[in-house]
């Protein structure tokens, strides 16, 4: 076949290829697909945390308004040693997880940060949790705080989504146990991303 054949045929078939690959969703209809998920998850999954009585009129779950001003990177310095914290939970037991690393990450021109734990016997190290608490506790959000969940990178640098941020599944059930997040974890500024409580008190 001439090179010019080749040619044209590579190039058609990248055309193709790349009309046929949808384009990425706007961010907003991203974060609105994704609860959207979540609250089919919540009413239809047999591993839904609402009682399964309460499933066929479980209504959406409330968020704050969707906001790129809460999206922002953050670095993971990892701790060397293996440091393991009893972290507190919602039924008063005593969780092992293990510090992972801390995340530093600039939020409203404040520079801060959080650290990310993994149970202490888990093995599979892919994801991080990073559970926190902020100044909508008890008021605009769950008391006891809320959680993210990192997928692991390479760089070491985290695509940290408060718009991702979600309550303990202890809210809707009170027979779950969930880890409170530490004092090293509660940030000294409100966080409205994510979901909120239903009302505010």
């Amino acid at each position: 076949m001439p090179a010019r054949t080749i040619w044209l045929v590579v190039t058609l078939a990248a055309a193709l290829a790349s009309a046929c690959t949808p384009a990425p969703k706007p961010y907003p209809e991203e974060i609105g697909a994704w609860q959207a998920e979540k609250d089919q998850y919540m009413r239809l999954s047999a591993d839904s945390p609402v009682p399964e009585a309460q499933r066929a009129t479980f209504q959406p779950l409330p968020y704050f308004p969707i906001s790129e001003e809460y999206r922002v990177p953050a670095a993971l310095k990892p701790i060397a040693s293996n440091q393991v914290l009893e972290m507190s939970t919602s039924t008063g037991q005593r969780r092992k997880m293990r510090r992972i690393g801390s995340l530093a990450f600039t939020l409203k021109g404040q520079p801060l940060t959080l650290t990310a734990f993994a149970e202490a016997t888990e093995t599979d190290m892919r994801r991080l949790f990073v559970p926190f608490g902020d100044l909508t506790n008890a008021s605009e959000t769950y008391q006891g705080g809320r959680y993210l969940d990192l997928e692991r990178t390479a760089s070491g640098v985290y695509d940290l989504d408060f718009n991702r941020a979600y309550h303990p599944f202890c809210l809707f059930n009170s027979a779950y146990d969930c880890p409170v997040p530490p004092r090293e974890n509660r940030l000294a500024l409100p966080v409205r991303a994510g979901e909120r409580l239903a009302t505010a008190h």
